[in-house]
């Protein structure tokens, strides 16, 4: 038993091989990991040096860059969603970040840049996402600006799929498609494109093109509807072990948790584990949210508190206090929890509180 109550146990050799997958998958293709929101709960500074066999890796924000540069991370770092001002700018070329460009202030930011250094920019493509990019009828103008442009040294193309984990949907295709008729007008000039996120790289191999950019793939997770890891042969990076540490006797018509939101229908056993909101396991789980007790599934029982949840363990061979219980990972994969609380795999991951000790092995 170990000391910590609570604890998520990251599986470095999980993410290595999950690389290899990647590979597998898109043999063609350079990686860009993508290790934004502290590696989607993994640790950043860990989850990169395990992955250092990718060709770059991408973070959102300048402070995510920074602190891979200070932890000694010298390859090709990507600023996802680019930088804002001109100190932000100045920062950027310190640190030697390449950027992300899609709107018309940043262009003008490069177009204003009067330092020595040079950037390598992904100018985006919206291509209907409707998030980030320029739009195609926008993007020869931002293009021709930037080729133009003393800043630049190098430009990409990218874009990002939003329907790609629906592989019966035809937006993906509509997008491809959109894509190419928009960069085609400079398709002589032979530039890398990136396209693929983890679900291209599993369900699309027509976006992998030069570069792909997964993310939740390489924590081991599926991001195709209706599948999980195995179905791919990834293996979960993250384990989040918690401990029982109460068990007790609740009779029939007796009510569990805050609200009573649940009733025993029969006598039951219930062990309290510790685990609740304030660690990241969301309050609105509903009740027969998966767990593994000592190696066995089981069902939580009654509202979420900050620290604790109810399972009950009635048919269970008998619980004792000290007993490890698996929320997700390694048995229990997070894909098949995170339905139960009405989300996706990818907030449980992220959502793994700072009071949660990250244990790497």
């Amino acid at each position: 038993m170990s000391s910590r109550l609570i604890r998520a146990v990251i599986d470095t050799q999980a993410l290595q091989h999950n690389l290899s997958v990647v590979r597998g998958f898109a043999p063609k293709a350079k990686v860009m990991a993508v290790v934004k929101a502290n590696a989607y709960g993994h640790g950043l500074v860990p989850a990169v040096l395990a992955l250092a066999g990718a060709e770059a890796f991408a973070v959102a924000r300048l402070e995510e860059g920074v602190a891979l540069r200070n932890a000694g991370v010298r390859g090709a770092v990507i600023l996802l969603e680019g930088v804002f001002n001109a100190t932000q700018l100045a920062e950027a070329a310190h640190e030697r970040f390449e950027l992300m460009v899609h709107t018309p202030e940043q262009v003008a930011l490069l177009a204003e840049w009067r330092g020595a250094h040079r950037f390598s920019v992904w100018l985006k493509i919206d291509s209907g996402m409707n998030r980030l990019g320029f739009r195609p009828e926008e993007f020869r103008a931002a293009y021709d600006t930037l080729s133009g442009s003393a800043a630049v040294a190098r430009i990409r193309l990218l874009t990002h799929l939003a329907n790609a984990d629906d592989q019966d949907d035809g937006v993906t295709r509509e997008q491809l498609a959109l894509f190419e008729r928009t960069i085609a007008p400079v398709a002589a000039a032979g530039l890398e494109c990136s396209i693929a996120n983890s679900a291209g790289v599993l369900g699309c191999p027509q976006s992998h093109v030069q570069w792909v950019r997964p993310g939740l793939m390489l924590y081991g997770v599926s991001a195709l509807k209706n599948r999980n890891a195995a179905d791919h042969g990834l293996k979960p990076a993250m384990t989040l072990f918690s401990t029982v540490i109460a068990v007790k006797n609740v009779l029939p018509g007796e009510r569990v948790g805050y609200s009573g939101r649940w009733t025993a229908a029969r006598p039951t056993r219930i062990a309290t584990v510790a685990v609740g909101y304030g660690d990241g396991y969301p309050r609105h789980m509903v009740d027969g949210a998966p767990v593994l007790v000592a190696g066995r599934q089981a069902g939580i029982v009654g509202r979420v508190s900050m620290d604790m949840i109810g399972v009950d363990i009635t048919d269970l061979p008998p619980v004792q206090v000290g007993d490890p219980v698996v929320l997700w990972g390694e048995g229990l994969p997070v894909e098949a929890v995170a339905p139960h609380a009405d989300t996706i795999p990818y907030e449980l991951l992220c959502g793994v509180s700072q009071r949660v000790a990250l244990e790497f092995k």
